[in-house]
């Protein structure tokens, strides 16, 4: 059963070597991270997992020790997915498990064990919900740390240029995350998602299935679009 649940934006720029000299700019969104895997760790769950875009590699489950980098960032950076030694040297993490595996890194996560999940970016609504009920029923206590961006298209300046309809989807999906609305998560559309270069929309349905029956109250702690990329951190509990 699900009985926390923590969403955390994705860019590499999360990561201070990465960002470089502008590190600081996100000082308040890594803040807002680390609290909210503080969330996870208060509840006390026997499984962890990691969910994320799997971006341009294969999706699937990635075992605990699983390796990661920042090396396409041009950062020789390296991080594991929790304590675990099977499956180390398997496939790279993809990168938004590889910020989730930095921020536990950073929070000296040893709370439980801990695996990772790449989904597909193309997958549907029915199929997410479908693939969180079934991590939820792994253990009698599940958290999950959702990873994903909202839309890359809030300013000219922006990843998608500007796209008028980016501002109305992030400030839906922002009251879904920080409401737990379950239904509003499940109904973001997937066509419009992907014209908006939004890379949450998968693994947020993911978290909506996961979390059905669990009655769990949701908070968010960070809404903001630094670059033209909606970020959002939320709680679960």
């Amino acid at each position: 059963m699900l009985v926390a649940a923590a969403v955390c934006p994705c860019p590499p720029l999360l990561v201070p070597e990465v960002a470089a000299g502008a590190a600081a700019e996100l000082e308040g969104l890594r803040d807002a991270c680390a609290d909210a895997v503080g969330v996870l760790a208060a509840s006390r769950p026997e499984l962890l997992v990691v969910v994320g875009p799997a971006g341009g590699t294969a999706p699937g489950v990635h075992p605990g020790g699983a390796g990661g980098s920042f090396r396409g960032f041009g950062v020789d950076l390296g991080v594991r997915l929790g304590h675990g030694t099977g499956g180390a040297a398997d496939r790279e993490l993809p990168a938004s498990l590889a910020v989730g595996a930095w921020l536990l890194e950073r929070a000296r996560w040893d709370a439980c064990h801990v695996e990772g999940l790449g989904v597909d970016e193309n997958a549907d609504a029915a199929g997410c919900a479908e693939t969180g009920r079934g991590l939820a029923a792994r253990e009698e206590r599940v958290a999950l740390l959702v990873m994903g961006d909202g839309s890359a298209c809030r300013t000219v300046k922006a990843p998608g240029y500007l796209d008028e309809r980016a501002a109305g989807f992030d400030a839906e999906a922002a009251r879904a995350l920080g409401s737990a609305d379950l239904a509003a998560l499940g109904a973001l559309d997937p066509d419009l998602a992907r014209q908006l270069k939004v890379s949450g929309r998968t693994p947020w349905q993911v978290l909506a299935g996961a979390a059905e029956g669990a009655g769990l109250d949701g908070r968010l702690l960070y809404e903001d679009a630094p670059y033209g990329v909606g970020y959002y951190v939320a709680t679960w509990a």
